[in-house]
């Protein structure tokens, strides 16, 4: 388990970021930073036993989503409100999650059949995305509220894209556990803004 600071919160914000990042970027353009993206899926198949960072491939995996942190934190607008839904979305949904172990079960059962496909056709193989979006739609999207991505519906009605926001969001609930399991808490997000900030200034400089 990470030790519960507050750099290790941060990245864990970062990687819901990336994940929030990646969705919006995939309704609205069909396509996605493909770096930032297969960094995002792979979190899900990899352990926190190694280090928080070490989830995302590494800082420079989690470039994205780090920028993404630093302009939401930045200044008092937020500068995507779009994104800080989806993320308080996010959030939201893995707290609903964690009391319910069976749908848990269920999930982490679906992730291990997905990494089984990943490491025969490759992380970002179609099946494998198809089967993560499926994972995410018959759990998480049945509570409530549900998330509604806002888009260009030429791709939100193609499937292959509908499979990969639906496995950022699963990334993105994977990123919030991760955020708990760090000691990450609302309160903690609201008063303890400063030294998030000034985290995300340090690991804009290790990019």
């Amino acid at each position: 388990m990470p030790a519960n600071t507050i750099i290790h919160q941060t990245i864990a914000l970062a990687g819901i970021a990336q994940a929030v990042a990646l969705v919006q970027q995939l309704a609205t353009t069909g396509t996605a930073d493909s770096k930032a993206l297969e960094a995002s899926i792979a979190s899900l198949f990899i352990s926190d036993q190694q280090g928080v960072a070490n989830v995302y491939g590494g800082l420079s995996s989690l470039k994205l989503g780090i920028e993404q942190l630093n302009d939401q934190m930045t200044g008092f607008k937020i500068s995507n409100p779009e994104q800080a839904r989806y993320a308080a979305s996010l959030v939201f949904l893995e707290n609903q999650l964690s009391k319910q172990p069976g749908m848990l079960k269920t999930i982490f059962t679906g992730i291990d059949r997905a990494q089984a496909q990943a490491d025969h056709f490759g992380l970002l193989h179609e099946n494998v995305l198809a089967n993560l979006g499926d994972i995410y739609h018959t759990t998480i999207s049945t509570l409530q509220p549900r998330i509604m991505v806002n888009g260009e519906q030429e791709y939100l009605s193609r499937p292959d894209v509908v499979n990969k926001i639906r496995a950022c969001l699963l990334a993105g609930i994977r990123s919030a556990i991760l955020w708990k399991q760090c000691g990450g808490t609302r309160w903690k997000f609201l008063f303890f803004r400063k030294k998030i900030q000034a985290e995300i200034q340090k690991l804009l400089k290790q990019l």
